[in-house]
């Protein structure tokens, strides 16, 4: 129950803050342009809270938190009386228009841009991309790539943590060619270029990690093998596990690393383990199962939804990397790290229009609850960080020239500067009904993956 809390509380606080930014920008724009704004709406459905302000627009905050408007006097469905009409939205200049609707979408893509400024200026703390084991027969191997190699650059970008590798690596999802990788070998100063020859990278395996494509893990120390959170309903907490509990025999024989734990799990799907733990000191003796989950490739393998206790602070200092810039030098690395997303987010939806990503890979509000609130449960840099992305994608997919996003109107703008008048109101009826036939589809499917997922 706590874990369905926090997931809502998350997801709500996580679209309830980006749509209230996105439709802001829209408002503060528009009152700027000197246009009335009659009602400033968070969610759909019925009011749960209203109030109105001085210059009488009416801000809503209503029960269903997936969309929110600014409706605006002018617009279709509002009256304009003669005396009102230099404060109509349709009565303003094509300019002035297309200032007030870009202006959401871009103000997600600066929202973004502010979340990672704070996260830089307060320091930002990720593992350095050493790498563990290397598969024999993986690509990975015949490149050359060594265990305790760090990856400092992918095709030219450098490479600060296995975020910004993956990151790097998932940008070319679809593509052929080569990627090359930047090594610095164990105990030497100089780097090496590895690289790896890509076909159709990770075309209908999207949902696998690239690393594991490579046949590269990611090094760890031994960790000791004791539990941290566990999901509530899985197969730990609901077979007697606890936080705190250290794994001492897996059947009689002694596990001591995290990994070999792990590894047992994986390997027995459905098999029930006698499991002794130490629990503050005593011995329990515990019967856990893993349950059965399927994986992309097709392959089984078992999961108990449980997460080890280590934190960064219990890793060795070399594997560790703070990132910490001062305020100035935190804007060129946020304004860096934004635009890098954002041109993951349109790469991304170009190679879903063309094919070389499966439209399976579509989210809708069910993922993002999961991933807001298990980004929640990681702690605030980790929630932050969702949310700035979500932000981009929000903006991005917004400035999509798709007609009922916004996108679509600053298309029909763009196309009366050009002409000199306004699309004609039959021309953008039928837009907007093919538009929002797409949008439904869109949604549809995302639903329908939402669901799958689970």
């Amino acid at each position: 129950m706590f874990d369905f809390i926090q997931t809502l509380l998350a997801f709500v606080v996580t679209l309830g803050l980006l749509i209230f930014v996105h439709e802001y920008g829209h408002f503060w724009v528009a009152r700027r342009c000197g246009v009335r704004v009659i009602r400033f709406s968070i969610g759909f459905g019925q009011p749960l809270v209203k109030w109105h302000d001085k210059h009488g627009t009416e801000f809503v905050v209503a029960a269903l938190p997936l969309g929110g408007f600014v409706k605006m006097l002018g617009e279709p469905g509002s009256d304009v009386q003669d005396q009102h009409r230099g404060q109509s939205f349709a009565h303003k200049s094509v300019f002035q228009r297309f200032a007030i609707v870009s202006a959401g979408p871009i103000v997600n893509l600066v929202f973004a841009v502010f979340l990672y400024w704070m996260l830089f200026l307060s320091g930002v703390t990720s593992l350095v991309p050493y790498v563990g084991d290397v598969e024999a027969e993986g690509q990975a191997a015949k490149a050359g790539f060594q265990t305790m190699d760090e990856i400092v650059a992918v095709d030219g970008d450098t490479t600060e943590s296995w975020d910004d590798v993956t990151m790097a690596l998932i940008s070319r999802i679809g593509e052929s060619g080569q990627v090359s990788f930047t090594v610095r070998p164990e105990g030497s100063s100089g780097t090496v270029v590895r690289q790896i020859e890509l076909q159709d990278w990770m075309r209908g395996q999207e949902k696998t990690h690239p690393l594991k494509l490579l046949g590269i893990e990611p090094y760890f120390p031994e960790i000791p093998p004791v539990v941290g959170e566990l999901v509530e309903g899985r197969a730990a907490q609901a077979q007697g596990m606890q936080p705190g509990d250290r794994v001492v025999a897996v059947n009689g024989v002694e596990i001591l690393t995290w990994k070999e734990w792990v590894e047992l799990i994986r390997q027995n799907p459905g098999v029930s383990m006698q499991v002794l733990v130490d629990r503050a000191g005593s011995e329990v003796a515990l019967t856990i199962t893993p349950e059965s989950v399927m994986g992309d490739d097709g392959s089984e393998f078992g999961q108990i939804g449980a997460a080890n206790a280590t934190e960064f602070s219990e890793y060795p200092d070399f594997m560790i990397r703070e990132l910490e810039y001062g305020p100035v030098a935190a804007v060129g690395k946020s304004l860096s790290y934004a635009w890098s997303r954002i041109e993951l987010t349109i790469l991304s939806i170009a190679k879903m229009v063309t094919g070389k990503i499966s439209l399976e890979n579509l989210s809708g509000p069910i993922t993002i609850a999961k991933v807001a609130g298990d980004s929640a449960s990681y702690g605030l840099e980790s929630f932050l960080h969702f949310m700035a992305y979500l932000s981009i994608s929000l903006g991005v997919l917004n400035l999509l020239p798709i007609p009922v996003l916004d996108g679509g109107h600053l298309m029909y703008y763009l196309v009366e500067m050009i002409k000199g008048s306004p699309v004609s109101e039959k021309a953008q009826a039928l837009g907007n009904s093919l538009g929002l036939g797409l949008l439904v589809m869109f949604m549809g499917l995302a639903f329908y993956n939402d669901i799958m997922g689970l």
